[in-house]
């Protein structure tokens, strides 16, 4: 439950991410890896990579992870957020959707951005910690599976629709 709360814990800080224009990369790897980080846990592949039309497994030009990539995020940039645990020999963890980099607000001290999801899924509840699992965390988790129930009921049955309303209750 603990490795499974600070996987999610770290997908919804990179998810709820407010930034200024110029941000790169590395500057907000550190919002994913925090959660883990506060347990002695690390994992040892990037946070997130772009998605674009070529189609690779990792397209650039950018990139979420501790290593330093020069190339700022921008409006229209896709990126992964998929922070993880990985127990040898016991299990792994990874919890992923997709963002879209968009602008958020100008201010005096300059442009900022922030993300929107695309990835339209259910998250599994089941094995969430709820002593560390914050308000805020718990907020951002039902108005993402308000917005999944509402955009893709509409598209399923009857049936699918009381499988998906299971799926995406308020916690």
């Amino acid at each position: 439950c603990a490795d499974y709360t600070a996987v999610l814990r770290g997908m919804i800080a990179l998810a709820s991410a407010k930034f200024p224009a110029g941000t790169r990369g590395a500057q907000l790897d550190v919002l994913a890896r925090l959660p883990m980080w506060q347990e002695g846990i690390n994992y040892l592949h990037g946070t997130g990579h772009g998605v674009g039309h070529c189609l690779y497994v990792h397209e650039g030009p950018h990139s979420i992870r501790m290593q330093e990539n020069p190339v700022p995020l921008e409006p229209g940039m896709i990126t992964s957020d998929e922070p993880g645990i990985y127990r040898q020999g016991k299990y792994g963890i990874r919890t992923e959707n997709l963002l879209l980099v968009k602008r958020a607000e100008e201010t005096e001290f300059g442009e900022f951005y922030e993300f929107e999801t695309l990835t339209l899924c259910p998250i599994d509840t089941f094995l969430i910690d709820y002593v560390t699992f914050d308000e805020k965390d718990r907020k951002w988790l039902n108005r993402y599976h308000k917005r999944v129930y509402e955009t893709l009921a509409p598209h399923l049955t009857a049936e699918e629709r009381v499988w998906l309303s299971e799926k995406t209750q308020a916690i």
